[in-house]
């Protein structure tokens, strides 16, 4: 049977993700759109947290997890902000 519950590892990863759009991301939306500008600095951080590399080996340098966290991540970045999200899926798929 399949389990579909979150491990701990992945239900972490995503509240990292939530945590962080919620500090470093969300505040700054509005004013960013205003401006159409984007925070290259937002990209660093998220590099910090391994989430440029979610689902590449650890071996590539990667953060090494599987692609169900690779869709939470997404999911929670798409949630703060659509801009963000496909960055980063345009950064990961190529």
């Amino acid at each position: 049977m399949i389990d579909f519950e979150l491990t701990e590892e992945q239900e972490q990863l995503r509240n990292t993700v939530r945590e962080f759009c919620a500090g470093e991301v969300a505040p700054y939306i509005k004013e960013w759109d205003e401006k159409a500008h984007f925070e290259r600095s937002v990209f660093d951080k998220m590099a910090e947290l391994g989430l440029l590399g979610v689902c590449i080996p650890e071996e590539y340098g990667g953060a090494g997890f599987d692609y169900i966290s690779l869709g939470l991540v997404c999911e929670e970045l798409e949630a703060c902000d659509t801009f963000l999200r496909v960055a980063m899926s345009v950064h990961v798929g190529l």
